[in-house]
Protein backbone atom coordinates (compact mmCIF):
# COMPACT_ATOMS: atom_id res chain seq x y z
CA UNK A 1 0.00 0.00 0.00
CA UNK A 2 1.42 3.24 -1.11
CA UNK A 3 -0.01 6.20 1.36
CA UNK A 4 1.08 9.09 -0.97
CA UNK A 5 -0.90 7.60 -3.67
CA UNK A 6 -3.76 6.78 -1.65
CA UNK A 7 -3.66 10.45 -0.12
CA UNK A 8 -3.92 12.01 -3.48
CA UNK A 9 -6.81 9.28 -4.69
CA UNK A 10 -8.97 10.53 -1.61
CA UNK A 11 -7.97 13.96 -1.58
CA UNK A 12 -8.13 15.31 -4.65
CA UNK A 13 -9.48 18.38 -4.79
CA UNK A 14 -6.99 19.96 -2.06
CA UNK A 15 -4.63 18.04 -3.92
CA UNK A 16 -5.42 19.62 -7.30
CA UNK A 17 -5.87 22.89 -5.74
CA UNK A 18 -2.72 23.40 -3.78
CA UNK A 19 -1.15 22.10 -6.98
CA UNK A 20 -2.21 24.94 -8.68
CA UNK A 21 -1.60 27.64 -6.20
CA UNK A 22 1.68 26.75 -5.77
CA UNK A 23 2.11 26.21 -9.38
CA UNK A 24 0.95 30.17 -10.29
CA UNK A 25 3.80 30.76 -7.70
CA UNK A 26 6.34 29.02 -10.15
CA UNK A 27 4.92 30.74 -13.13
CA UNK A 28 5.63 33.69 -11.61
CA UNK A 29 9.13 32.67 -11.21
CA UNK A 30 9.57 31.50 -14.36
CA UNK A 31 7.54 34.91 -16.03
CA UNK A 32 10.67 36.76 -13.95
CA UNK A 33 13.15 34.90 -15.13
CA UNK A 34 11.85 35.18 -18.97
CA UNK A 35 11.57 39.15 -18.33
CA UNK A 36 15.32 39.35 -16.80
CA UNK A 37 16.67 37.21 -20.30
CA UNK A 38 14.24 38.84 -22.47
CA UNK A 39 16.04 42.44 -21.50
CA UNK A 40 19.38 40.91 -21.69
CA UNK A 41 18.73 39.52 -25.28
CA UNK A 42 16.91 42.51 -25.94
CA UNK A 43 19.99 45.30 -24.80
CA UNK A 44 22.58 42.80 -26.47
CA UNK A 45 20.39 42.87 -29.60
CA UNK A 46 21.32 46.25 -30.89
CA UNK A 47 24.99 46.36 -30.21
CA UNK A 48 25.18 43.23 -31.77
CA UNK A 49 23.27 43.91 -34.98
CA UNK A 50 25.72 46.79 -36.07
CA UNK A 51 28.03 44.69 -37.07
CA UNK A 52 30.86 47.03 -35.40
CA UNK A 53 34.46 45.51 -33.84
CA UNK A 54 35.02 48.82 -32.03
CA UNK A 55 33.30 51.38 -31.04
CA UNK A 56 34.86 55.31 -30.77
CA UNK A 57 33.03 57.24 -28.08
CA UNK A 58 33.76 60.23 -25.93
CA UNK A 59 36.70 59.84 -23.57
CA UNK A 60 35.92 59.09 -19.77
CA UNK A 61 32.61 57.75 -20.49
CA UNK A 62 30.76 54.19 -20.92
CA UNK A 63 28.73 55.41 -24.02
CA UNK A 64 26.72 55.25 -25.80
CA UNK A 65 24.00 53.11 -24.18
CA UNK A 66 24.84 53.22 -20.37
CA UNK A 67 26.20 56.71 -20.66
CA UNK A 68 25.50 59.74 -23.22
CA UNK A 69 28.49 60.54 -25.69
CA UNK A 70 29.04 63.12 -27.99
CA UNK A 71 31.61 63.69 -30.32
CA UNK A 72 32.03 65.70 -33.67
CA UNK A 73 30.90 64.40 -36.92
CA UNK A 74 34.38 64.38 -38.26
CA UNK A 75 35.40 61.60 -35.81
CA UNK A 76 34.66 59.77 -38.92
CA UNK A 77 36.89 61.13 -41.08
CA UNK A 78 40.03 60.72 -38.64
CA UNK A 79 39.15 57.19 -37.75
CA UNK A 80 39.01 55.99 -41.15
CA UNK A 81 42.29 57.43 -41.90
CA UNK A 82 43.65 54.70 -39.16
CA UNK A 83 45.76 52.15 -40.74
CA UNK A 84 44.10 48.73 -40.13
CA UNK A 85 40.38 50.56 -40.85
CA UNK A 86 38.25 48.96 -43.14
CA UNK A 87 34.59 50.89 -42.82
CA UNK A 88 33.20 53.46 -40.64
CA UNK A 89 29.90 54.94 -39.78
CA UNK A 90 28.77 57.84 -37.47
CA UNK A 91 25.59 56.82 -35.26
CA UNK A 92 23.47 59.02 -33.07
CA UNK A 93 20.86 57.69 -30.36
CA UNK A 94 17.86 59.31 -28.91
CA UNK A 95 14.31 58.26 -27.29
CA UNK A 96 11.21 60.13 -28.86
CA UNK A 97 7.95 59.67 -27.54
CA UNK A 98 4.83 60.80 -30.81
CA UNK A 99 1.53 60.25 -31.14
CA UNK A 100 0.30 58.58 -34.14
CA UNK A 101 -3.40 57.93 -35.09
CA UNK A 102 -3.97 58.94 -31.49
CA UNK A 103 -1.89 56.22 -30.21
CA UNK A 104 1.11 56.81 -27.91
CA UNK A 105 4.48 55.70 -29.58
CA UNK A 106 7.70 55.69 -27.56
CA UNK A 107 10.95 54.19 -29.86
CA UNK A 108 14.41 54.71 -29.61
CA UNK A 109 15.79 56.21 -32.82
CA UNK A 110 19.31 55.86 -34.45
CA UNK A 111 20.35 58.26 -36.93
CA UNK A 112 23.08 56.34 -39.36
CA UNK A 113 24.68 57.61 -42.87
CA UNK A 114 23.31 55.47 -45.93
CA UNK A 115 25.82 53.12 -46.96
CA UNK A 116 28.31 52.85 -44.16
CA UNK A 117 27.73 50.91 -40.51
CA UNK A 118 24.52 51.16 -38.88
CA UNK A 119 21.98 50.71 -40.86
CA UNK A 120 18.72 48.47 -40.27
CA UNK A 121 19.23 44.45 -40.60
CA UNK A 122 17.38 41.71 -41.47
CA UNK A 123 14.20 43.92 -42.94
CA UNK A 124 11.00 41.76 -42.74
CA UNK A 125 8.76 44.38 -45.06
CA UNK A 126 9.90 47.59 -47.03
CA UNK A 127 12.68 48.89 -48.09
CA UNK A 128 15.61 50.84 -46.60
CA UNK A 129 15.57 54.66 -46.77
CA UNK A 130 16.37 55.43 -50.24
CA UNK A 131 16.09 59.24 -49.25
CA UNK A 132 18.02 61.96 -47.02
CA UNK A 133 14.98 63.17 -45.25
CA UNK A 134 11.74 62.19 -43.56
CA UNK A 135 11.87 58.39 -43.72
CA UNK A 136 11.72 56.02 -41.21
CA UNK A 137 12.48 52.24 -40.72
CA UNK A 138 10.54 51.32 -37.80
CA UNK A 139 10.59 47.88 -35.48
CA UNK A 140 7.39 46.42 -36.00
CA UNK A 141 6.81 45.90 -32.59
CA UNK A 142 5.90 49.60 -32.40
CA UNK A 143 2.28 48.82 -34.06
CA UNK A 144 3.15 51.11 -37.22
CA UNK A 145 3.17 49.89 -40.32
CA UNK A 146 4.12 51.09 -43.98
CA UNK A 147 3.17 53.54 -44.90
CA UNK A 148 2.03 55.30 -41.80
CA UNK A 149 2.88 59.23 -41.16
CA UNK A 150 4.88 59.57 -37.78
CA UNK A 151 5.23 63.23 -36.56
CA UNK A 152 8.74 63.84 -34.91
CA UNK A 153 10.44 66.72 -33.13
CA UNK A 154 9.13 69.89 -31.73
CA UNK A 155 8.01 70.97 -35.32
CA UNK A 156 5.92 67.44 -35.75
CA UNK A 157 7.96 66.59 -39.30
CA UNK A 158 6.39 63.96 -40.48
CA UNK A 159 7.92 60.88 -41.58
CA UNK A 160 6.77 58.20 -43.86
CA UNK A 161 7.58 54.29 -42.82
CA UNK A 162 9.03 52.69 -45.33
CA UNK A 163 10.51 49.40 -44.06
CA UNK A 164 9.94 47.12 -40.95
CA UNK A 165 11.96 45.27 -38.93
CA UNK A 166 11.16 42.21 -36.63
CA UNK A 167 12.50 42.24 -32.58
CA UNK A 168 14.55 44.91 -32.64
CA UNK A 169 13.41 47.02 -28.95
CA UNK A 170 15.59 48.56 -26.23
CA UNK A 171 15.91 46.77 -22.45
CA UNK A 172 13.31 49.28 -21.92
CA UNK A 173 11.02 47.13 -24.05
CA UNK A 174 10.90 50.23 -26.76
CA UNK A 175 11.07 49.75 -30.29
CA UNK A 176 14.26 50.54 -32.06
CA UNK A 177 13.29 52.58 -35.42
CA UNK A 178 16.05 54.55 -38.29
CA UNK A 179 16.10 57.89 -39.47
CA UNK A 180 19.16 59.23 -41.71
CA UNK A 181 21.75 60.66 -39.19
CA UNK A 182 20.81 64.72 -41.13
CA UNK A 183 17.13 64.03 -39.69
CA UNK A 184 18.98 62.11 -36.79
CA UNK A 185 20.91 65.52 -35.86
CA UNK A 186 17.83 67.98 -36.74
CA UNK A 187 15.69 65.82 -34.73
CA UNK A 188 18.04 66.14 -31.58
CA UNK A 189 18.92 69.72 -31.97
CA UNK A 190 15.87 71.80 -33.35
CA UNK A 191 14.22 74.38 -31.86
CA UNK A 192 10.73 76.19 -32.61
CA UNK A 193 10.94 79.11 -34.71
CA UNK A 194 10.33 81.48 -31.40
CA UNK A 195 12.70 80.59 -29.29
CA UNK A 196 15.59 80.58 -31.95
CA UNK A 197 14.89 83.64 -32.45
CA UNK A 198 15.01 84.55 -28.80
CA UNK A 199 17.99 82.93 -28.39
CA UNK A 200 19.71 84.78 -31.53
CA UNK A 201 18.36 88.28 -29.52
CA UNK A 202 20.09 87.23 -26.40
CA UNK A 203 23.37 86.56 -28.74
CA UNK A 204 23.41 83.16 -27.85
CA UNK A 205 25.31 81.41 -30.71
CA UNK A 206 22.59 78.28 -31.97
CA UNK A 207 22.95 74.55 -30.73
CA UNK A 208 25.98 72.90 -32.51
CA UNK A 209 24.26 70.01 -34.89
CA UNK A 210 27.14 68.20 -36.34
CA UNK A 211 27.75 66.28 -33.20
CA UNK A 212 27.54 62.54 -33.48
CA UNK A 213 27.20 59.75 -30.27
CA UNK A 214 29.18 57.42 -31.35
CA UNK A 215 31.24 56.06 -34.56
CA UNK A 216 31.19 52.24 -35.68
CA UNK A 217 34.52 50.65 -37.07
CA UNK A 218 35.25 47.25 -38.63
CA UNK A 219 38.75 46.60 -39.43
CA UNK A 220 40.69 45.18 -42.28
CA UNK A 221 41.02 41.20 -42.35
CA UNK A 222 44.30 40.33 -40.59
CA UNK A 223 44.58 44.21 -38.92
CA UNK A 224 45.37 44.30 -34.84
CA UNK A 225 42.29 45.56 -32.67
CA UNK A 226 44.91 46.51 -29.70
CA UNK A 227 47.40 48.45 -32.25
CA UNK A 228 44.34 50.50 -33.67
CA UNK A 229 42.83 51.03 -30.20
CA UNK A 230 46.09 52.60 -28.97
CA UNK A 231 46.12 54.70 -31.97
CA UNK A 232 42.52 56.12 -31.43
CA UNK A 233 42.96 56.42 -27.96
CA UNK A 234 46.82 58.10 -27.83
CA UNK A 235 46.47 60.42 -30.32
CA UNK A 236 42.50 60.69 -31.35
CA UNK A 237 42.06 61.04 -27.47
CA UNK A 238 39.08 59.62 -27.45
CA UNK A 239 37.61 56.23 -26.03
CA UNK A 240 37.77 52.91 -28.50
CA UNK A 241 35.39 49.90 -27.22
CA UNK A 242 35.20 46.76 -28.20
CA UNK A 243 31.83 45.09 -28.95
CA UNK A 244 32.80 42.40 -25.98
CA UNK A 245 33.11 45.80 -23.40
CA UNK A 246 29.68 47.79 -25.19
CA UNK A 247 27.88 44.04 -24.06
CA UNK A 248 29.89 44.19 -20.24
CA UNK A 249 28.62 47.86 -19.77
CA UNK A 250 25.02 47.37 -21.13
CA UNK A 251 24.87 44.47 -18.55
CA UNK A 252 26.75 45.92 -15.51
CA UNK A 253 25.15 49.33 -15.59
CA UNK A 254 21.82 49.03 -17.27
CA UNK A 255 20.37 45.38 -16.49
CA UNK A 256 22.21 44.71 -13.13
CA UNK A 257 19.81 46.80 -10.95
CA UNK A 258 17.06 44.77 -12.88
CA UNK A 259 18.71 41.53 -11.77
CA UNK A 260 19.06 42.41 -8.26
CA UNK A 261 15.31 43.27 -7.72
CA UNK A 262 14.02 40.14 -9.58
CA UNK A 263 16.51 38.32 -7.88
CA UNK A 264 14.57 39.33 -4.63
CA UNK A 265 11.45 39.13 -5.63
CA UNK A 266 12.29 34.96 -6.75
CA UNK A 267 13.57 34.65 -3.06
CA UNK A 268 10.35 35.46 -1.52
CA UNK A 269 8.44 33.75 -4.28
CA UNK A 270 10.19 30.60 -3.68
CA UNK A 271 10.34 30.99 -0.10
CA UNK A 272 6.59 31.19 -0.28
CA UNK A 273 5.83 27.84 -2.05
CA UNK A 274 8.35 26.21 0.40
CA UNK A 275 6.10 27.55 3.33
CA UNK A 276 2.86 27.05 1.56
CA UNK A 277 4.43 22.95 0.44
CA UNK A 278 5.43 22.27 4.05
CA UNK A 279 2.08 23.40 5.61
CA UNK A 280 0.13 21.51 3.43
CA UNK A 281 2.36 18.39 3.74
CA UNK A 282 2.38 18.52 7.49
CA UNK A 283 -1.22 18.17 7.03
CA UNK A 284 -1.63 15.78 5.20
CA UNK A 285 0.67 13.52 7.33
CA UNK A 286 -1.43 14.62 10.30
CA UNK A 287 -4.29 13.50 8.70
CA UNK A 288 -3.29 10.30 8.20
CA UNK A 289 -1.22 9.48 11.82
CA UNK A 290 -3.27 6.63 12.31
CA UNK A 291 -2.85 4.76 9.17
CA UNK A 292 1.12 5.56 10.04
CA UNK A 293 0.79 4.41 13.54
CA UNK A 294 -0.39 1.08 12.12
CA UNK A 295 2.32 0.52 9.44
CA UNK A 296 4.90 0.75 12.64
CA UNK A 297 2.91 -1.29 14.33
CA UNK A 298 2.91 -4.12 11.96
CA UNK A 299 6.81 -3.47 11.64
CA UNK A 300 7.15 -0.91 8.98
CA UNK A 301 10.76 0.28 9.30
CA UNK A 302 10.94 4.86 9.63
CA UNK A 303 12.68 4.78 6.65
CA UNK A 304 9.99 3.64 4.51
CA UNK A 305 7.27 5.66 6.06
CA UNK A 306 9.88 8.88 5.34
CA UNK A 307 10.11 7.88 1.73
CA UNK A 308 6.23 8.12 1.88
CA UNK A 309 6.21 11.40 3.37
CA UNK A 310 8.97 12.59 0.90
CA UNK A 311 7.33 11.07 -2.44
CA UNK A 312 4.24 12.71 -1.48
CA UNK A 313 5.91 15.95 -1.31
CA UNK A 314 7.45 15.92 -4.89
CA UNK A 315 4.46 14.45 -6.51
CA UNK A 316 2.77 17.52 -5.49
CA UNK A 317 5.54 19.86 -6.42
CA UNK A 318 6.59 17.93 -9.75
CA UNK A 319 2.38 18.73 -10.32
CA UNK A 320 2.77 22.26 -9.78
CA UNK A 321 5.94 22.49 -11.70
CA UNK A 322 4.12 21.09 -14.74
CA UNK A 323 1.07 23.52 -14.50
CA UNK A 324 3.21 26.57 -13.81
CA UNK A 325 5.47 25.57 -16.70
CA UNK A 326 2.48 25.21 -19.14
CA UNK A 327 0.73 28.06 -18.50
CA UNK A 328 3.81 30.30 -18.53
CA UNK A 329 4.43 29.06 -22.10
CA UNK A 330 1.08 29.12 -23.15
CA UNK A 331 0.32 32.80 -21.91
CA UNK A 332 3.97 34.09 -22.93
CA UNK A 333 2.72 35.52 -25.83
CA UNK A 334 0.23 37.82 -23.94
CA UNK A 335 3.20 39.85 -21.57
CA UNK A 336 3.62 43.75 -23.05
CA UNK A 337 7.29 42.34 -22.59
CA UNK A 338 8.92 39.67 -24.40
CA UNK A 339 9.54 37.12 -22.02
CA UNK A 340 12.42 34.56 -23.24
CA UNK A 341 12.41 31.33 -21.65
CA UNK A 342 15.83 29.33 -22.02
CA UNK A 343 15.92 25.50 -21.23
CA UNK A 344 18.70 26.51 -18.74
CA UNK A 345 16.28 28.39 -16.43
CA UNK A 346 13.84 26.05 -16.54
CA UNK A 347 15.81 23.42 -15.08
CA UNK A 348 17.78 25.51 -12.37
CA UNK A 349 12.99 26.44 -11.74
CA UNK A 350 12.90 22.18 -11.39
CA UNK A 351 16.02 21.82 -9.24
CA UNK A 352 14.80 24.42 -6.58
CA UNK A 353 11.22 23.05 -6.45
CA UNK A 354 12.70 19.38 -5.50
CA UNK A 355 15.15 20.71 -2.94
CA UNK A 356 12.56 23.06 -1.58
CA UNK A 357 10.03 19.29 -1.74
CA UNK A 358 12.31 17.74 0.36
CA UNK A 359 13.25 20.87 2.98
CA UNK A 360 8.98 21.09 2.83
CA UNK A 361 8.81 17.45 3.88
CA UNK A 362 10.92 17.65 6.99
CA UNK A 363 7.68 19.17 9.32
CA UNK A 364 6.04 15.81 8.34
CA UNK A 365 8.68 13.82 8.61
CA UNK A 366 8.90 14.77 12.32
CA UNK A 367 5.44 14.54 13.21
CA UNK A 368 5.32 11.13 11.92
CA UNK A 369 8.81 9.49 13.42
CA UNK A 370 7.28 11.13 16.70
CA UNK A 371 3.84 8.63 15.97
CA UNK A 372 3.86 5.84 18.37
CA UNK A 373 2.42 1.78 17.23
CA UNK A 374 -0.03 2.47 19.74
CA UNK A 375 -1.55 4.94 18.36
CA UNK A 376 -3.07 2.49 15.88
CA UNK A 377 -4.72 1.37 18.85
CA UNK A 378 -6.32 4.05 20.53
CA UNK A 379 -10.06 5.38 20.26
Amino acid sequence: MNLALRDVRHNKLRFVMTAIGVGMLLAVVLAMTGVYEGALDDALRLPRQENAELWVVQPNTYGPFAEPSRIPLDTRDLIQRIPGVASVGAVTFQTVQTVVDERPVRMLIQGFESGRLGGPQQLVAGSDLTRDHYQIVVDASSGLHLGDRVPLGPLHDIYTVVGLTQGMVTSAGDPVSWVSLLDAQSLQFQVPPPLERREKAAGRPPAQTADINAVLVRLLPGAAQAEVVAEIERWKHLAAVTEAQQETYLTKFVIERMQRQLGMFLGILVTVAGVVLALIIYTMTMDKLRSIATLKLIGAPDRTIVGLIMQQALILGISAFVFGTTMILMLKGLFPRRLLIEPRDVGIVFLIVIVVCLLASTLGVRAAVKVEPAQALAG
